[in-house]
Order: structure tokens, then C-alpha cells, then sequence
């Protein structure tokens, strides 16, 4: 056996015994009385010890569950308040956009939602302990902006959040007073951004199929990677700093090593446009979301490899995927379905 064949050889045989049932449970609060029909999950967050997961929906629905308990009597609802002013007939509702728990404390939870807010909850309380404007309601905005924010990146230290803009502002959220300190205006689409490690540097993607590299705080252009040829959504920083995973509607991840700054490998995990991308607490495998595509499965791949070492059978495209922060366990959303998280809890 050639070596490359042989490493894709150990790399599915370590794997596969951890996910040999298959187990997977559903958490699903659509089916009470007067859940929305819009209910379906758009954005999902692991805390800092994976004791909880969160879930927001098109339909203001923010949801804490316990992943040990799929039944929707043991989460937790947190409500977002109702607009001081009624919004015009037709205007659009309120959705929630983003959920970020806090990279070191695990009660603490960012949200990003279509009324221009960002909010910082207390878990425990169901407490709003900051609310921090950073774009206009939609049906105020003017100039056909969308100053909706849409994307959340904590620092690692978690002194900051960062909230990116539909029109691509960079807001940085001072977690302490809840007060937004500085802006920064891109000038091209900019789908998602996550920090190294060191908080030193912030990966963004662009319309164009870029990662682009900013130091941070002063937003300065370091590097910029050509990714991909359609738009680039989705970006992810290995646990160990040695690779960054990006992935673009050509239906392609590829994989950078840091250090070289070249592209190691690309994977074809989706089959249509990839919008969420993560790797497990080791680095050792990556999956990805996506919004649609005939192929309705969802494949798990070893990093060093390449090779795809679990496929999971869905009913409905899975959008977002996370990983569990210490185990081999997988959540991704399915839409109507609901929650779903794969492997033993």
C-alpha cells in the first residue's frame, strides 16, 4: 500500500469506531402551538464547554438547549423584545442572523438580529445585560443599504466582538461597556471573518472568492488569498493554527497551510455553494454546510488526508455545522427539522 493510501487507510479506521451507530438526536420546538412556520434554524453556536448549544431562527426564536436532552422542555428561550415602535405594514419581521457564545465564559451569548442590534445575554438569567445598536432597523435604512448585522466574531480573549454589516461595515463591540468603539468600512462584499488565535489577525471573505488577512485593530491589508472562483462565505481557523479553511459557491474547500501560505488541498464535501465551515477540537477532521444541492449528505473529511471518513444521510440540506469543543460530536441544522447532533453525547 502506497503511504498516502496507507495514512487514508488509519485515518477512517480511527475515526469510524467513534461514529460506528451513527446516533442522532433531534431537537425540535417547531411543532407547538403557534411556532411560526417561518421556524427554522439559521445559526447555531457551541459555549466554551459544550454543555449547551444555541439556536436562533428566522422567527426571532433564540433557543438554549442541553445537548443531553433533546426534549424542548429542558432549553431555554430567550425573547427578544418587541420594537418600541410598530414597524410599517409589509415591513419584514425581526430574524435572528447570528449566535456567538463567548470563546471563555460559558454563560455569556452574542446575537445579531435584522433590527440593527446586537444583544449580550446572560444564560442564567435570561438576562439582556447589553444592547448595542450598529445599523438601522430595514425598513429604516435609506440609500438601499442593508445595515443589518449578519455576522459576529469574538476576539479570542473575548474582550470584543466584532458585528459585520450587510453593507460591509466592520463594527467592534467593546464587550465591557457595550458600546461600539471602532467602525471600519470594506470595499467589497464581506460574507464572514473569524480572528486567529492571537487576536493579531482577521480572515475575511470576500464577493470576489478572497480570504483577505487584516491586521487587527488597525484593519490593515496584510495578505490575500485567491481562493475561489465564485464568492468565498465561509472561513475557519484550525484549533492549531496551522491551516485556514475557506469555502465559496463553487462548492469547494480548500485548505491553507499558515505557515507557507499555499493551498494544501481542496474538498468537495457540499455539492452546492458552502456556507458554514468547521474543523473538530483537534484539527483532525472538517465538515462543511450548505443551502441546498441534490446531494443530501453530510461529509465528514480527514484534514491531512483529505479523504472523506463519514458520510450522514439528511433529510434537508444542513446550513450550518459546529463542532463539539472536546468531543467528536457534530451539530448542524436542518432547516424545518430543527436541530440535529451527531454522535454520542
Amino acid at each position: 500500500m502506497a503511504p498516502n493510501q496507507r495514512g487514508r487507510s488509519l485515518a477512517k479506521e480511527a475515526f469510524s469506531p467513534m461514529f460506528r451507530k451513527l446516533k442522532t438526536s433531534t431537537y425540535t420546538d417547531n411543532m407547538r402551538p403557534g411556532v411560526s412556520s417561518s421556524h427554522f434554524i439559521r445559526t447555531l453556536s457551541w459555549n466554551s464547554t459544550g454543555g449547551f448549544i444555541a439556536t436562533g431562527a428566522a422567527d426571532r426564536t433564540l433557543r438554549i438547549w442541553n445537548p443531553e436532552r433533546a426534549n424542548v422542555k429542558n432549553s431555554t428561550e430567550l425573547r427578544l423584545p418587541l420594537p418600541a415602535t410598530k414597524p410599517p405594514p409589509g415591513a419584514p419581521t425581526t430574524a435572528l442572523e447570528r449566535v456567538a457564545f463567548h470563546p471563555l465564559h460559558e454563560h455569556e451569548l452574542a446575537s445579531a438580529s435584522t433590527d440593527g442590534l446586537v444583544r449580550l445575554w446572560d444564560v442564567r438569567s435570561r438576562a439582556l445585560t447589553h444592547t448595542i445598536r450598529v445599523g438601522a432597523p430595514f425598513h429604516r435604512q435609506r440609500d438601499e443599504r442593508d445595515e443589518s448585522p449578519f455576522t459576529l466574531a469574538w476576539t479570542p480573549d473575548g474582550s470584543a466582538l466584532l458585528a459585520g454589516r450587510k453593507d460591509n461595515l466592520l463594527c467592534v463591540v467593546d464587550r465591557a461597556t457595550g458600546t461600539v468603539r471602532k467602525e471600519h468600512q470594506e470595499p467589497l462584499q464581506t460574507n464572514q471573518c473569524v480572528f486567529d488565535w492571537n487576536g493579531d489577525c482577521l480572515y475575511t471573505t470576500t464577493g470576489d472568492g478572497f480570504v483577505k488577512i487584516l491586521r487587527y485593530p488597525e484593519f490593515a491589508p496584510a495578505l490575500a488569498l485567491n481562493a475561489h472562483t465564485a464568492s468565498c462565505y465561509a472561513v475557519a481557523y484550525s484549533p492549531s493554527g496551522e491551516y485556514v479553511a475557506a469555502g465559496g459557491g463553487d462548492a469547494l474547500v480548500s485548505l491553507w497551510d499558515t505557515s507557507e501560505w499555499i493551498c494544501v488541498r481542496t474538498l468537495d464535501l457540499t455539492g452546492s455553494a458552502v456556507k458554514s465551515i468547521d474543523f473538530s477540537f483537534d484539527g483532525s477532521y472538517i465538515a462543511a454546510g450548505a443551502e441546498g444541492g441534490e446531494e443530501k449528505r453530510l461529509n465528514i473529511a480527514h484534514v491531512e488526508s483529505g479523504e472523506t471518513v463519514v458520510s450522514v444521510d439528511l433529510g434537508a440540506p444542513a446550513l450550518q455545522v459546529a463542532w463539539h469543543p472536546s468531543r467528536y460530536v457534530l451539530a448542524y441544522s436542518a432547516d424545518a427539522q430543527g436541530l440535529k447532533i451527531v454522535g454520542g453525547m
